[in-house]
């Protein structure tokens, strides 16, 4: 495997306090207003200090407009993977740069606006007991966007695959914890992420983000949804698709892998028990 990586990162990027972490694959639509979004922002509200663009392998024009935003912002650098290997080894290449204080996770499809992340950024400090925090996802049209939910059991998956709409159908939950989050938009802390560890890599493409908020939760830390921060998620919605395809494939062997690895199938009692994991309904 061949890795190619441009960069123009300052030297002195120990200083930094937040490090993005962005996905790319095919994502010429999106890229651009994603890397806008993050550096259109003021002292008040800044931006992330450091971001690493990992593209995988994409066939359009993704790796010239991210090329474009290396030249223009010293503070981003773009990975050239050769292949798409995936969410899980591509975001851990990403991680293992990472040396500021918090990590933010971002879809090549999220924009999120520098107040948002501020306000993610104060939610993250107010306790140690927090993990990770998400933000409400919205649809570029404004909907609601369901990106938190229950600890996936195998009737729970078939209810969200068949009435996810209906489920979306709301103005979304208050202020709470809750059992996940997707990683569209993630805010963490470098010791927690180093506490809890990369992304299994055993998981090509989901749900790996379902995984690693459970190994949050037996950490010790908590998932927190935090509606006052409003990102919009330009969802693909890939393993969504009514009609089967490599990634509901892919998605299916994830969640099979997923219920053998944490041990359960059909209630994550005493999984809740064992790590005081709150009840969500």
């Amino acid at each position: 495997m061949q890795t190619q990586t441009s960069t123009s990162i300052d030297q002195d990027s120990s200083k930094c306090s937040t490090t993005a972490i962005i996905l790319s694959y095919n994502s010429a639509k999106t890229i651009s207003k994603c890397l806008s979004t993050l550096v259109d922002n003021s002292p008040a509200n800044p931006g992330p200090e450091r971001i690493i663009v990992i593209d995988n392998g994409s066939s359009d024009d993704s790796c010239e407009l991210i090329q474009s935003f290396v030249e223009a912002h010293t503070h981003i650098q773009l990975i050239s993977l050769d292949t798409n290997h995936g969410t899980t080894y591509s975001r851990n290449r990403g991680l293992d740069l990472v040396d500021t204080e918090t990590v933010l996770i971002l879809d090549s499809d999220a924009y999120l606006p520098s107040t948002a992340l501020t306000t993610m950024r104060e939610e993250l400090a107010a306790s140690e007991d927090v993990g990770i925090v998400a933000p409400r996802l919205e649809y570029p049209d404004g909907r609601y966007q369901l990106s938190t939910d229950q600890f996936p059991t195998a009737i729970q998956k078939l209810k969200r695959y068949f009435f996810l709409r209906a489920m979306e159908n709301s103005s979304g939950a208050p202020r709470s914890t809750v059992d996940y989050a997707i990683s569209a938009v993630w805010l963490l802390r470098t010791k927690t992420m180093r506490a809890v560890g990369n992304f299994d890599e055993k998981i090509f493409y989901s749900p790996e983000d379902v995984d690693y908020c459970m190994r949050v939760w037996k950490a010790g830390y908590q998932i927190v949804y935090t509606p006052s921060a409003v990102v919009v998620h330009d969802a693909q919605e890939l393993s969504r698709s009514r009609i089967p395809n490599k990634f509901t494939f892919s998605h299916g062997l994830g969640l099979l892998y997923y219920f053998k690895k944490h041990q359960y199938w059909f209630s994550s009692a005493r999984l809740r028990k064992q790590y005081s994991i709150p009840a969500h309904h």
